[in-house]
């Protein structure tokens, strides 16, 4: 009896290069993110410190 030949997929292992390339994707993401969140907290800091200083707000309670 001749055995049939059934084509069957192959597990390779993981690809270095692609999962570099998912690494530094990913990082770039994730860096960007937090620099956007960096330069919104520090224009809300300044326009806190802006209005001190034209004394719009004041940190003092008033009686």
């Amino acid at each position: 009896m001749a055995a049939h030949k059934i084509a069957h997929a192959t597990l390779k292992g993981p690809s270095v290069v692609k999962e570099i390339c998912i690494g530094i994707a990913l990082g770039v993401f994730a860096g960007s993110l937090w620099k956007m969140h960096h330069w919104n907290e520090q224009r809300k800091t300044r326009a806190f410190y802006d209005m001190l200083e034209k004394g719009e707000i004041s940190v003092v309670v008033e009686e």
